[in-house]
């Protein structure tokens, strides 16, 4: 009779020290990630990598001749800078111009929704692998988690076979969303599992108690709850979409139409390399969207990265 009155408090005990460790434990890590040498070092590494791209940035505003026959440093000493680049790039319309303006629409139609199709189902199974208890739901967890040590290339010809020949859809659209969607569904099952189990048991208790459905669970709470990690996923498949250029080229089938900004500027050098000089301009044109992309989703993007950091 006595033992009952004597496990509760030890259980609180054990719950104290165990969140206090973890208090503790993340206060280290911010330290150290907050110090003068984790910043310097922080400062150091995005130095390095920002001259290369500003690199190509001058050059994007140079001379065709200047761009082969020196290097971008020199416009500190003998300064030149000219619009034909990006002119040729924008709007000329001969027969060898870049002419990126269809590609960029093609380019949009293509990342949107294969951006999105892989949040809605990923979000969806994440949940039921999460929070619906049934058979076999580990074993489909593994499995989904094991398919991200396949190469992509593995599947490339059979799922152009099937399109081909079974669903007659190679070179459209939806050929192309389809094979983006199930490449990054893994992935994406795998890290929205990871944050929506994480989400109290007590909060889904509550609204099972209050006559809620997995549904109405799902849309008014896990939805909800999950925007931050929802938002970084998002940016994350859109800026592999925006820039991917494989999975353009196999299941576009090479028409214009269809095809990607990248696989326009992949065809930009011609022959022989005698257009290199407009590559710099058109691939600033392409880095334009990702970086609105990512600067306006910036604070949930941080958000998502941290979140669920301190659990566990």
């Amino acid at each position: 009779m006595s033992i009952a009155p004597v496990d509760l408090p030890v259980d609180k005990d054990q719950d104290a020290y165990q969140e206090a460790m973890r208090g503790t434990k993340s206060s280290r890590v911010k330290k150290r990630l907050t110090s003068r040498w984790a910043t310097a070092i922080a400062i150091l590494i995005a130095v390095v990598w920002t001259i290369p791209t500003f690199g190509l940035f001058v050059n994007s505003f140079r001379p065709a001749d200047d761009i082969r026959s020196t290097g971008w440093w020199t416009i500190f000493t003998n300064p030149s800078f000219s619009l034909e680049n990006y002119q040729e790039v924008l709007f000329s319309t001969g027969a060898s111009s870049a002419n990126l303006g269809s590609y960029f629409v093609n380019s949009f139609i293509i990342a949107i929704p294969a951006a999105i199709f892989p949040i809605v189902l990923g979000s969806m199974a994440a949940y039921a692998l999460a929070w619906i208890p049934f058979r076999g739901a580990g074993w489909i967890f593994i499995a989904i988690f094991a398919l991200q040590i396949v190469p992509l290339q593995m599947a490339l010809i059979p799922l152009l076979q099937i399109f081909n020949q079974v669903l007659g859809i190679s070179g459209t659209f939806p050929a192309v969303w389809v094979a983006h969607t199930i490449f990054g569904l893994p992935l994406m099952v795998f890290l929205l599992h990871n944050f929506i189990s994480q989400i109290p048991a007590d909060v889904l208790e509550a609204a099972r108690v209050d006559g809620a459905n997995h549904t109405q669970i799902f849309f008014r709470i896990i939805l909800p709850l999950s925007v931050p990690a929802l938002a970084s996923m998002l940016i994350f498949q859109f800026l592999w979409v925006w820039n991917d250029l494989l999975v353009a080229l196999v299941f576009s089938g090479g028409t214009a139409d269809v095809a990607p900004l990248t696989q326009r500027l992949a065809e930009m050098v011609g022959n022989f390399g005698r257009n290199t000089h407009l590559l710099p301009a058109g691939a600033f044109v392409s880095i334009i969207v990702p970086l609105i992309v990512f600067f306006a989703l910036q604070r949930y993007f941080v958000r998502g990265l941290l979140a669920g950091s301190t659990k566990g």
